[in-house]
């Protein structure tokens, strides 16, 4: 332990940020697997596979809810762990860490109930296809019931990072990953003897790795995590630590839930022009998704790192994690949305669409990666406000990239579309719109934040 507290405490800070944020960053790519592997498959389906690629679009939205509850509550576990863990205060590791078991329990309740009863009307609310909507509930409604391996394996992924075994989180992310990437073509193409499932083998595949990952991480937990010891009196519901908990983890997951809300009403305004829209913009944001979870990883490293330092009161490996963090982001998203301009037509056509949906797919690809960037920029910034416990300021951010710099140009951009379909395209420039505006004020933000915790970053 006492060594995982030096490497945290005297490693620089641009070297700490790379061995522990590569692991993270593919852990968080492999995450993106899950939400895209499925997709590959139902579209390549004999029959109808363009309308269980839509379905699966639909689902998508309360995916992205789910994974952002269990990863937002393990965030304010890891960062309070991280800290507490640069204090040398155990007592408050182990409760927080038996805290967050509990949560995820609590978690994993709540997504039952909505599968078993919710998810009819989520699904029909999105579409008037009878058939596109019956494999949508059928899928969704799996992925909610056993949703147990989702939820825990955040939890026990963010304990293992927080100690600095971000390794073993990622070697757990793997072999869920492959996992379902075995199991897909098994369960929904009927392979070796196995009944054909299409979009319910899907969605088994899916839950099967997930619980493989959670199984993976909680071994790893037991052996390695030594320097947290937890006891069934650390599991008992504290409302002092639940609520330092969520007073940093509640702003990550309304920021990863505005995901949600953000894919769900685009959606509805997408709907509006045509079931194709829907479908390219669901495949595009599954593709983008692997860069947008490298940032995630990024941030991932960042946040407790930066929570040790602040723990240490140690402005100077702040500001460090300022500058490498930031630098590494954006390395990772310009070589990601090179990756994407030269690459646009392949990747679209791993799904088998027709011709007006993959030239749609294509369009944007090329429009909305442009602002990947400074999306880059923005996730730096929400890590580096939730280790200084600025965690609204996160939250901020993610309001402005995901509704109140989103919603109004495409709004009207839609509008334009409506009268003129060759002007469809116009619809993907509010992303990178949103993201340049959103990362000037995630900027004067943390301005004001450096300046009030006499951080001196700019100094």
């Amino acid at each position: 332990m006492r060594e995982k507290e030096e490497k945290m405490a005297v490693v620089p800070v641009k070297r700490l940020m790379l061995s522990m944020g590569i692991p993270m960053i593919v852990s968080m790519v492999l995450q993106a697997v899950y939400n895209i592997v499925d997709s590959v498959f139902v579209a390549n389906m004999p029959t109808n596979g363009e309308a269980a690629l839509n379905a699966l679009t639909l689902a998508f939205p309360f995916q992205i809810l789910m994974v952002a509850v269990g990863i937002g509550t393990g965030v304010g576990a890891n960062v309070l762990i991280a800290k507490s863990l640069g204090q040398k205060n155990n007592v408050l590791t182990n409760q927080t860490a038996g805290n967050a078991i509990f949560l995820g329990v609590i978690i994993y309740a709540f997504f039952l109930v909505f599968g078993l009863f919710g998810v009819d009307t989520y699904i029909h609310f999105q579409t008037d296809n009878a058939m596109i909507a019956a494999m949508g509930s059928e899928y969704l409604s799996i992925c909610c019931i056993f949703s147990f391996g989702l939820s825990m394996f955040a939890i026990f992924e963010k304990m293992l990072q927080a100690a600095g075994h971000s390794l073993c989180s990622t070697v757990a992310q793997i072999l869920g990953a492959c996992t379902n990437i075995i199991l897909d073509p098994i369960f929904i193409y009927g392979w070796l003897g196995c009944p054909k499932m299409g979009v319910k083998g899907a969605a088994y595949a899916t839950v099967i790795g997930q619980i493989v990952s959670f199984a993976a991480a909680l071994i790893f937990h037991l052996i390695f995590n030594t320097s947290i010891k937890i006891k069934p009196k650390h599991c008992k519901p504290s409302l002092s630590v639940i609520g330092k908990i969520y007073a940093i983890g509640l702003p990550a997951i309304l920021s990863q839930a505005l995901i949600s809300v953000m894919t769900y009403g685009m959606n509805l305004i997408l709907k509006g022009i045509g079931e194709n829209m829907v479908t390219a913009y669901g495949l595009y944001y599954k593709i983008q998704q692997f860069l947008l979870f490298a940032a995630f990883g990024m941030r991932d490293a960042i946040t407790p790192i930066t929570a040790f330092s602040y723990g240490m009161k140690n402005p100077l490996r702040i500001k460090d994690c300022v500058k490498y963090g930031h630098l590494y982001t954006v390395v990772i998203m310009l070589a990601g949305c090179l990756i994407l301009e030269l690459f646009a037509v392949p990747f679209s056509a791993l799904f088998g669409l027709s011709g007006d949906t993959q030239s749609l797919c294509i369009s944007a690809i090329r429009i909305i990666s442009i602002g990947l960037l400074f999306a880059g920029i923005n996730i730096a910034f929400q890590g580096l406000f939730q280790a200084l416990g600025s965690g609204l300021d996160s939250l901020l951010v993610s309001v402005c990239r995901q509704l109140l710099f989103v919603f109004p140009p495409a709004l009207l951009f839609a509008h334009i579309a409506e009268s003129n379909c060759q002007m469809r395209w116009l619809l993907w420039c509010a992303f990178p719109l949103a993201e340049v505006l959103t990362s000037i004020t995630a900027f004067l933000l943390f301005q004001r934040i450096s300046k009030k915790k006499a951080l001196k970053i700019f100094g």
